[in-house]
């Protein structure tokens, strides 16, 4: 965050990954989405975009490259924030993602260090990507899995920004890479307090991802989350498929919102005005020495 006076601060981001669906329109709206969630995390609105694309030119024809960047520019158009350019490198494999600037108002902006006892923790999107994208890259998957998560990682955490400028949230933070315990781990050590989550009230993207997980479908870095996880969390009877699902490295994850109790109910409503893909209360915020989480089943 870039402060310019006291009422415009800018926020910026970059993000980018290697394809995760065969689909290359698809995979360009899933990076882009995934890009510009940093902002809508922080609070603010994005303003500007660059492409940001590394590309084996000799195995990726010009009609693919258009598909990812199409879709890429369609999610940006979505977000209302401009495209003015970007850099293309050849690469052995291909990447792409986006460079993105946004504003905020510094006394709205969200951070994952202001979470305080007593507030409730809100899920806006299910869990399950790293496991079904491991799934489809394996061929365990069908195509109606597929789609599902294909919308699910493409739909924009804009409601960030909308509840932020309404100073609903206390704090915030979009669950990607490190999964759920990961982010939530964060929160609690910035804001000094600890988090207890209910397993069973973690919304889950669908049945099949327990399928998945039974038949060891489980990418590397969702094994690294859970050992890394481990240290912090105290697991009160949770399965080890629920360990699992908590600790899934998640790409274009929703947010995981802290909310003050007295705003839940106006932040339930924003959300279902929003279409938001899932309103999960999964837990709360307590008192604690140590920033531990308590996972109960």
């Amino acid at each position: 965050m870039y402060r310019i006076d006291q009422n415009r601060a800018l926020v910026q981001t970059a993000d980018f990954f290697t394809p995760i669906v065969d689909d290359p329109f698809a995979y360009g709206q899933i990076a882009a989405t995934n890009a510009l969630s940093d902002i809508y995390a922080m609070g603010g609105r994005p303003l500007t975009a660059l492409n940001l694309m590394g590309i084996p030119a000799d195995l990726v024809p010009p009609r693919i490259i258009n598909l990812i960047l199409r879709g890429g520019a369609a999610k940006i158009k979505e977000a209302r924030c401009v495209l003015i350019g970007g850099h293309t490198i050849r690469n052995p494999e291909p990447i792409y993602g986006l460079a993105v600037t946004g504003m905020v108002s510094p006394r709205r902006m969200l951070t994952n260090a202001k979470a305080r006892s007593g507030d409730v923790l809100i899920l806006t999107k299910p869990l399950g990507t790293g496991i079904i994208t491991t799934g489809i890259k394996r061929g365990l998957t069908s195509r109606l899995l597929e789609r599902k998560v294909i919308a699910i990682m493409t739909k924009l955490n804009s409601v960030g920004a909308e509840l932020a400028e309404r100073g609903l949230l206390k704090a915030a933070v979009d669950v990607t890479g490190f999964g759920l315990l990961g982010h939530l781990g964060g929160m609690c050590r910035a804001s000094g307090v600890g988090a207890e989550i209910a397993a069973a009230a973690v919304p889950v993207i669908d049945a099949g991802v327990f399928q998945l997980i039974a038949a060891a479908c489980i990418p590397g870095g969702s094994r690294d989350n859970l050992a890394f996880a481990t240290t912090f969390t105290e697991w009160n009877g949770a399965t080890p498929a629920q360990k699992t699902l908590l600790t899934d490295a998640q790409t274009s994850g929703g947010l995981l919102l802290s909310v003050p109790r007295r705003n839940l109910d106006a932040v339930l409503k924003h959300l279902q005005r929003d279409r938001a893909l899932c309103a999960a209360v999964i837990g709360r915020i307590v008192r604690s020495s140590k920033p531990k989480i308590r996972v109960m089943a």
